[in-house]
Parts: C-alpha cells; structure tokens; sequence
C-alpha cells in the first residue's frame, strides 16, 4: 500500500494525500492569535472534526462541500481526519457575524463601521447586529479586514456575490438552529473553493469551536465579555499571563485545558443531541 504523503503542517491541522484524495487531519493543538501554543487539549481534534462532518451533513442540500468519508482514513488519523476531494482555495476567509464583538467591536469603535458595512450608533460589546452582515478578511498568516468590494476586486463580482450569499445563508441556518439549543453564533468563519468541475464548493471547518464564537443564550448581556463555548476562553487566559500575543505561545496550565475541553464537548452534545463518544461518526 502506497503510503500518504504529508503536504503541508499548519497551526492545528495537516494535510496529506492519499489515493488521489486529501486527507485533513485535526490535532489537539490549539492556537490564539494565531501562535501555536505548546500545550495540547486532548480529543480537541476529533470533536472538531466530527462536529465539522455533522455540519456537512446538514447543510449539504444547501451547498457542495469536500467530505468523501470521516470513516475511510488510515487508523492512525481516525476519528480526527476527513477524507476530501482537492479545491482549489478561494483566497478569502468568509466571516458572517450576527453580534459586535473581537477585532469587529474594535473597528466599529473607531470607524461605526464593520469591513465598510455601516453600523447604527449606541452599539456595545455583545450587541445584536440588526442583520447578519458578511465581513471577509485576507486569507494569510495574519488575516486582514476586507471590504465587499476588495473582494469584488480580487475574485470578480459574480464569485464575490455568491460567497456573500452562501456563507450568510449558512450562517442564519446554523446560528436558527443552535439558538434552538441554547447557543449563540456571534460569529462563524467559512472557506470555499473550486472542485475540478469548476463548481465552488464549502471546505476546511464548518461551525466549530475554533471557527466560531459560541456563547450561552441564557447568559447573554451586552454591555460585557461573554461567556464562551469556544477558544476565547484560551485566549483570555493568555491574554491575562502578560504574553505579548508573539511566539513563543505560554504553555497551558491543566485546569485551562480540562475547561477548554469541557467547553468543547458541550457544544458538541448541544449542537449534535448526542452523547460525545471520542469515536468517529460514519457518514
């Protein structure tokens, strides 16, 4: 048997070829503020993955995605890697948000605007947007605000339209279903891509604790930091060490990892209605 071969090591996920097809594999690592920290969270990787895989099952009468299998990976990878045909990535993070907060709180503050989408005055922290609005930022090592037109300029107008409107358009189908189960979306980010056919297609994440901002319903209060479902408990905790946000990342202390964990689990079992087993779900 030909072995996989490894293409490319992220923050948190590699990437390999095998038979033709890519394999995407999650790992515990987790990263803030885009720096690697040195301390795992374990089974991280598979409850993103296997939430991930829940999502495209949902959402794949709403638009293509790359899942072939989360089953038929080498044993090594199970439970926490995906099996997916190659797309070529549209060079765009498609963020939709439905509340004001991170780096989008920061730039309403100075500009009452959000990736040149006008905001009304008075907003807080945590406030509800009055609708859901698209805010792309650069896909690089370091993701830059963009504006409609920016990413008009860069993919064309048709292209351009078409990731507004699926990623809103998946951003209100999954932020409706989980307020149903007591979680907020404040806000998610989604990428898309070109399958061989030429036909633009979801990949990477979709809905998850790392590309997500999860909050609570019944504890929601604007005017303050949310409680979160997701990595922004790491990054708070990193942020109160003093660590200037550069490598290298400070290691975690166990009862943040054991916390983080939890967080992750709970919207996994909210979101999916079932029990988090570790295992993969056969899709």
């Amino acid at each position: 048997m030909t072995p996989v071969k490894h293409l490319h090591a992220g923050k948190v996920r590699d990437l390999y070829e095998d038979r033709g097809d890519l394999l995407l594999v999650a790992s515990d690592r987790v990263s803030v503020y885009d720096v690697p920290l040195p301390t795992p969270v374990p089974g991280k990787g598979a409850l993103l993955t296997q939430l991930s895989v829940w999502w495209f099952e949902r959402f794949r009468d709403l638009v293509p995605n790359h899942l072939l299998s989360a089953t038929d990976v080498p044993a090594e990878f199970a439970g926490r890697a995906v099996r997916c045909r190659p797309l070529t990535m549209i060079k765009v993070e498609c963020v939709a948000r439905g509340y004001l907060t991170g780096s989008a709180l920061a730039e309403y503050r100075r500009t009452s605007s959000v990736c040149g989408v006008p905001l009304p005055d008075g907003l807080v922290e945590g406030s509800a947007l009055p609708e859901p609005i698209f805010t792309p930022t650069t896909k690089a090592e370091n993701d830059l605000p963009m504006t409609f037109e920016d990413v008009v300029a860069q993919e064309g107008r048709d292209t351009a339209e078409r990731l507004r409107e699926i990623t809103l358009r998946l951003y209100r189908e999954g932020a409706a279903y989980a307020a149903e189960r007591g979680i907020l979306v404040a806000d998610t980010k989604l990428e898309f891509g070109w399958d061989t056919d030429g036909v633009l297609t979801l990949g990477d994440e979709v809905l998850t604790s790392d590309s997500s901002r999860f909050w609570p319903a019944d504890e929601w209060r604007p005017g303050r930091a949310q409680h979160s479902f997701d990595k922004q408990y790491v990054r708070d905790w990193a942020t109160s060490t003093g660590w200037n946000k550069t490598p290298p990342g400070p290691a975690i202390p166990d009862d943040v990892v054991t916390a983080t964990r939890q967080r992750y689990v709970d919207v996994y079992e909210r979101l999916t209605g079932q029990p988090w087993t570790g295992g993969p779900v056969a899709r």
